[in-house]
């Protein structure tokens, strides 16, 4: 009798992750790969072919919410939530590997800090980064969450969370998901709004950051409305 050739495939498929992660693993493999801890005895490969399907790609699957993962997957709820908390753990992640002395005083690090931010959201979120007189990040707070495409901010909103958090300085970002990270008159318009009512009120309007994907566009590296990044001393003395 011939040997089952899916035996101990998932076994297999454990020790090749151990040796090199997901380096070498096609989409619907990680996908398997994840499905096992929801499919305990099934063959999750054909299940991850047809969820890859349904939906054109792993990011559109893992960026539904779980009403549609359920609709469209004819899942249970304990399978969409579990796709669901993938984008979402990622983002938690990114966040909390930058710590507690995080510093954003140079346009590197507080774009690297705004992608990381981003990741795993499928709208369009705002944020104001409050910082302290040497840069530190005192807090993050999400002023406001929109569609797709859209997201409201009221300047009140930015100003409140500022003065809440003692702030001394703010870093604006939201994102641009699925598009281009270029400003539109919208987000040139909020800037000059947000950055004239700060300076009102003593608190510097240091970058607005769009972030799209991996890359970002930042209002201070092009010197567009915002006040910018204190300038390196050893520059300045040259």
């Amino acid at each position: 009798m011939p040997d089952n050739p899916h035996k101990n495939h998932r076994a297999r498929m454990r020790a090749r992750y151990n040796a090199s992660g997901f380096d070498g693993f096609a989409d619907h493999e990680v996908l398997e790969f994840m499905l096992y801890y929801c499919y305990p005895r099934c063959d999750t490969n054909k299940i991850a072919h047809d969820f890859i399907n349904k939906f054109g790609s792993l990011h559109n699957l893992l960026e539904a919410d779980v009403e549609t993962l359920q609709e469209v997957l004819g899942c249970t709820e304990k399978v969409a939530v579990f796709l669901s908390m993938i984008p979402a753990i990622a983002n938690r992640y990114f966040r909390s590997r930058w710590g507690d002395a995080t510093v954003l005083d140079k346009v590197e690090t507080a774009g690297k800090y705004a992608i990381d931010l981003f990741v795993g959201e499928t709208n369009e979120n705002f944020y104001v980064l409050c910082l302290d007189k040497r840069f530190r990040l005192i807090n993050t707070t999400r002023v406001s969450k929109g569609t797709t495409d859209e997201a409201a901010v009221y300047p009140r909103e930015v100003f409140g969370t500022a003065i809440r958090n003692h702030a001394t300085a703010i870093i604006l970002a939201h994102n641009h998901p699925g598009g281009s990270m270029n400003p539109s008159s919208g987000d040139r318009r909020a800037t000059i709004r947000i950055s004239d009512g700060a300076e009102l009120i003593g608190i510097d309007v240091i970058d607005h950051i769009i972030v799209a994907g991996d890359t970002y566009f930042s209002f201070a590296q092009r010197d567009m409305i915002v006040k910018g990044y204190p300038k390196d001393e050893k520059k300045d003395n040259r």
